[in-house]
């Protein structure tokens, strides 16, 4: 089975990589504001949504290559685990993207003695480990630290815990696999080597992907801007879709028009 790829609206090509546990019907109220000016193309990772029972491994260069081979050349936009597959994919497969969105993601999640704007290994390790024992509790506190932070924090848990189980329950080795990219992936070398623009955007209260590990990503990256939703949260287009479209309209617009 193929991955699943909904293409809606028109326009130029843009791609979307949603996060860990979740599928591309989280967004939503994205999707619903760019499907104006692009045609979108909805991808539920493999194991995730309709993907669930895909034959694609749930690897980034698997990923990349299923996406590129059905998908014109594009903008490709990855949030959080997805930020990890568009980086890799600008990074391994430059003429299949147009341009790089890493919205709430950064090229490494874990932190390190060099990279010490990252997550404590042992967040992930919990995580994995919580899997085996309680899998929807897991989940949902995964969902609580994500929504943290945001200035409507209710309204972005409430509207994570609604899509999570939407198209079905992903399966535990997916997400056993997912979190394994989070904790070993370390794109952190090529980001002086991107030959398209890329665009960051951060939510200012994120508590998963901090703001400063992607403004230093940006930093490195040719061609980039930084943006910052001050209010936002780690999914600041459930609750501030407009303002980060709006950033995503004017990258686009001033450095990778169509």
């Amino acid at each position: 089975m193929k991955l699943s790829i909904e293409p809606v609206g028109t326009g130029p090509a843009l791609v979307m990589l949603h996060g860990w546990a979740m599928h591309s019907g989280l967004f939503a109220p994205l999707s619903a504001l760019l499907a104006a000016s692009h045609t979108v193309h909805l991808v539920d990772l493999p194991g995730h949504g309709h993907s669930r029972d895909s034959a694609v491994p749930l690897a980034l260069d698997a990923v990349a290559e299923a996406v590129a081979e059905r998908v014109p050349r594009a903008l490709w936009l990855g949030w959080s685990l997805g930020g990890l597959v568009a980086l890799h994919a600008a990074q391994r497969r430059p003429a299949a993207v147009r341009g790089l969105i890493m919205l709430g993601a950064n090229p490494r999640f874990v932190r390190s003695e060099a990279w010490p704007q990252g997550m404590p290994a042992t967040i992930f390790e919990g995580f994995a480990r919580d899997l085996e024992s309680d899998y929807r509790a897991t989940l949902d506190r995964f969902m609580m630290l994500e929504a943290q932070g945001s200035d409507r924090m209710r309204e972005e848990l409430r509207l994570l815990r609604d899509q999570v189980f939407a198209r079905g329950e992903p399966p535990r080795q997916s997400l056993c696999d997912g979190l394994e990219l989070l904790q070993a992936t370390d794109l952190r070398a090529g980001l002086a080597e991107l030959s398209m623009p890329s665009l960051w955007i951060a939510g200012r209260r994120d508590r998963l992907v901090s703001p400063a590990s992607m403004r230093a990503a940006a930093e490195v990256a040719p061609n980039s801007r930084f943006v910052e939703i001050a209010h936002g949260g780690h999914a600041p287009f459930l609750t501030h879709a407009e303002e980060v479209v709006q950033a995503i309209r004017e990258f686009v617009e001033q450095e990778c028009p169509a």
